[in-house]
């Protein structure tokens, strides 16, 4: 797939749209399976480099529409990218955080049945969200008993702030001050609670799951994160789907979705 083959992507309307803030972008979107519940639930972070400048929540919609006619509930998350008001350090942040912990609040979903998934830039916000828990009590995204989640899948995720920096910038254009801030004599180090890599152990399941022709994220950045999780005690894997690039997974069209919905319902319990 191509970029405008991704952003061509959407869905089915979501059942309820739901603000956790006032700023336009801070908003989720839950899409319901038929039945009762409590559902299983997927909680969504979509990519763009960061930036509004590649699409938004919209195209998870793909994904959220194939989820929910799989009897599986998803809570696709929007939030301020580092180009909107609010939005970089630490706003992004304490927006992803806010959604995912408004999840709480739905009764139609079963917390003890989640899964975090995160697509390019939304895989780093998903791996971050899953590792929040590890944050130092003076990051201004710290929050007390934030939601629990046991696993996540990184769709050609960039989630080492720190060794992919150039990475980062030869493929998204994106500085290390516009994710990270910049440091200052209480916060020396800017990746210690932005970077997930730099909160192992975490405690958590990470799948990374690559396309083998992905430029942008290519499958050795999953195999490194994968080996250095590994290496503090995490359970990681990596996954490289072949002949695809960085957009064939989020695409429930696409050939290679049946394996990415297959690691979804591992990740749930669902076999």
């Amino acid at each position: 797939m191509t970029l405008q083959d991704y952003l061509a992507l959407a869905g089915p309307a979501p059942d309820l749209r739901i603000a956790y803030g006032d700023a336009p972008s801070q908003f989720v979107e839950l899409f319901l399976p038929p039945g009762e519940g409590p559902f299983p639930v997927a909680v969504l972070i979509h990519g763009g480099c960061w930036t509004v400048q590649y699409g938004g929540i919209a195209q998870m919609g793909s994904m959220a529409g194939a989820l929910a006619a799989q009897g599986i509930a998803v809570w696709n998350i929007e939030y301020r990218r580092h180009d909107e008001e609010g939005g970089g350090y630490p706003g992004t942040y304490r927006d992803v955080a806010a959604a995912v912990d408004l999840l709480r609040s739905e009764p139609r979903v079963d917390l003890q049945r989640i899964v975090i998934v995160g697509h390019s830039a939304g895989g780093h916000l998903a791996q971050w969200a899953a590792s929040r828990h590890r944050l130092p009590r003076w990051s201004p995204a710290w929050t007390d008993d934030p939601l629990p989640i046991p696993s996540v899948i990184s769709l050609g995720g960039l989630a080492d702030l720190r060794n992919q920096a150039a990475l980062i910038r030869s493929s998204c254009e994106r500085e290390t001050a516009q994710l990270a801030g910049v440091p200052s004599a209480a916060r020396p180090d800017v990746f210690a609670d932005t970077s997930p890599a730099e909160m192992l152990p975490a405690g958590i399941r990470t799948v990374l799951i690559h396309g083998e022709r992905d430029t942008v994220s290519p499958p050795s950045v999953g195999e490194a994160y994968a080996h250095r999780a590994r290496a503090a005690g995490d359970a990681a894997e990596t996954i490289v789907l072949p002949g695809t690039g960085h957009y064939d997974e989020v695409a429930a069209c696409s050939p290679c979705w049946p394996l990415v919905e297959g690691q979804i319902r591992i990740a749930l319990g669902l076999g």
